[in-house]
């Protein structure tokens, strides 16, 4: 008779594993997010530069900034630009995610999907593509000028450019209350159909009221990237005399012969306050909607409003408004790489060409920059998934005693602008000796992407973390298993959708930056956005329009790919 004796469980080790792993994960996200921060805190204090040998502590710049002439026109250009920017954005996708996905319009579906695209694409691609349309010599503009004499709107003002940008913004507060009306109890919906009240009084007694907390909760975020805004001021406002923050930064920074470190330092770092209130304020309202609960255990999904007659109309109008913001300037804009000159008094055949890209790859300067889009947003993006799955797992799968201050490191990013952390990666990276060399390559790209975008990855990846048992851990713990094992063998595997719908959302993101790159580039190092920016200030529209139309390409191409090979979507 054969008697099988149980395996010992594994003996732990004497010194855990975790604890290298869990306070290096946490000294890296410590460095990542304070040393842009402090050196622009610190220059805001400084009579000199950073990197200069000798400097005195003071409070002048402060001053200073307050007596330049203008920065008062500035700060008010930059609240007008961003108020009008967030009525546009929330207007457009608060009615978007009613019409879309509470009603029985005809192709909800398909012009959900299509509503989404200015999300995917950088803000710079868009006004290229509205100025192909809608600019003083765009392709509809000569059409109306030819037909109804001259067009009645310029996009060289800020209700222009909030227009715009309020286009760029609309999916954010789409995507919000697009979740928000999804899940609303049907019971009171209901209740208001039996009073009596026909569709559009529940819409607006019942189904708007408890959208609240999404609708001002984007609104706020929408505030925020609307004072974040760089490409579009600079194309449209720069021209016409409008500065706003972001361009005040940007022409005494990175386009002045003779910067003045103080000045810049001291405006972003006034930026970076108002950002992080604005930050605090989301947080605030966030965690005070509990008296907007309605969903409850028993609760299904809401039956679609019916339209009635307006079903068609209002299928009309969303159409247009899709062709109008969307599909008409990126199409444009990629006719425009193709053709040596685009107008609609010329015949297309006459004007076609591939000249504009045979360019672009022949010549090395902006040859190179695509390559080194793509390794910046594949390589950076795989490794800071990676650092994002490791936060992940000790935030939400750990006891590291400091798990709450890592999680609340992890998502600080998200208040720090693209300009503000672009100087603060200038001057930590002149700072600290030694740094020269990644100073003028890619890598430095790389960190400064991987600090911006940590939020929008832990945002990929935390909620399925959360969806899974904690029993699975303990089962392992049980078998003997210590927590690295644990989460390297059971944790990682079943975080792979979510993994890859992170490294898509980031290289995406890394691919379409360009307000962090600006300030941080150097020959070699060029990205398409930067290079986007140095095309358009020579006046080369047509290369403008091929390499923004290769931006566009390899997005599509992702996401088409990682919907089709894994199934996972980008929102929702």
């Amino acid at each position: 008779m054969r008697t099988s004796v149980a395996e010992a469980p594994p003996t732990p080790s004497a010194f855990p594993r975790e604890i290298p792993i869990q306070y290096g994960t946490a000294i890296l996200v410590l460095v990542l997010v304070v040393a842009p921060l402090l050196p622009v805190l610190l220059q805001s204090l400084l009579d000199g530069a950073l990197y200069e040998d000798s400097y005195t502590f003071t409070l002048g710049n402060f001053a200073k900034l307050a007596r330049t002439d203008g920065f008062g026109q500035v700060l008010i250009n930059s609240v007008v630009l961003a108020g009008l920017t967030t009525l546009v954005a929330q207007g457009i996708g608060t009615l978007a995610a009613i019409l879309f996905g509470r009603t029985d319009l005809p192709l909800a579906r398909l012009m959900g999907e299509l509503f989404l695209w200015p999300l995917y694409l950088s803000a710079l691609v868009l006004s290229f593509g509205w100025y192909a349309v809608y600019g003083p010599a765009g392709y509809f503009t000569q059409i109306w000028d030819s037909l109804l004499g001259e067009a009645p709107w310029t996009l060289y003002s800020l209700g222009g450019m909030a227009v715009i940008a309020g286009v760029s913004q609309a999916p954010l507060a789409y995507i919000y209350c697009l979740s928000s009306a999804t899940i609303t109890d049907p019971s009171l919906e209901e209740a208001a159909r039996v009073s009596g009240s026909g569709t559009f009084r529940t819409l607006w007694r019942i189904t708007l009221p408890l959208m609240k907390p999404a609708i001002a909760y984007s609104a706020v975020l929408n505030f925020t990237v609307g004072l974040e805004l760089l490409s579009i001021p600079l194309i449209f406002g720069d021209p016409a005399g409008i500065t706003v923050l972001t361009t005040f930064l940007f022409n005494n920074g990175i386009s002045s012969p003779r910067p003045d470190h103080g000045l810049v330092a001291t405006a972003a770092a006034l930026m970076l306050v108002v950002v992080c209130f604005l930050v605090w304020l989301q947080g605030r309202m966030l965690g005070n909607t509990r008296r907007f609960i309605t969903l409850g255990g028993k609760a299904s999904r809401p039956r679609p409003f019916r339209l009635g007659v307006l079903r068609w109309p209002l299928f009309i109008l969303a159409a247009l408004y899709i062709l109008a913001a969307v599909i008409a300037p990126l199409a444009v804009l990629v006719l425009r790489a193709f053709t040596s000159f685009l107008s609609p008094m010329i015949p297309l055949g006459e004007v076609l060409t591939l000249a504009n890209f045979v360019t672009i790859f022949d010549y090395p300067v902006y040859a190179r920059s695509v390559w080194n889009s793509l390794i910046v947003s594949i390589v950076g993006g795989a490794l800071a998934t990676a650092l994002v799955g490791l936060i992940a797992v000790i935030v939400h799968r750990s006891e590291f005693r400091f798990r709450g201050a890592l999680s609340y490191l992890a998502l600080f990013p998200r208040a720090v602008p693209g300009v503000v952390a672009g100087i603060g990666f200038f001057y930590a990276f002149a700072l600290v000796p030694g740094l020269g060399s990644l100073r003028n390559s890619i890598w430095i790209l790389v960190i400064a992407f991987t600090m911006r975008f940590i939020p929008a990855g832990i945002g990929a990846v935390a909620p399925m973390l959360l969806q899974v048992s904690h029993d699975l851990d303990r089962a392992a713990r049980v078998q003997g298993a210590d927590w690295w094992t644990t989460s390297r063998s059971i944790m990682l595997p079943l975080m792979r959708p979510a993994l890859v719908g992170c490294f898509t959302i980031l290289f995406i993101s890394f691919f379409k930056e360009y307000a962090t790159a600006i300030f941080l580039f150097a020959p070699g190092s060029e990205v398409i956005g930067t290079t986007l920016l140095q095309l358009w200030v020579q006046g080369e529209v047509g290369l403008v329009a091929a390499l923004a139309t290769i931006q566009v390409a390899v997005i599509a191409l992702c996401i088409a790919a990682v919907r089709g090979i894994f199934g996972v979507k980008l929102h929702g």
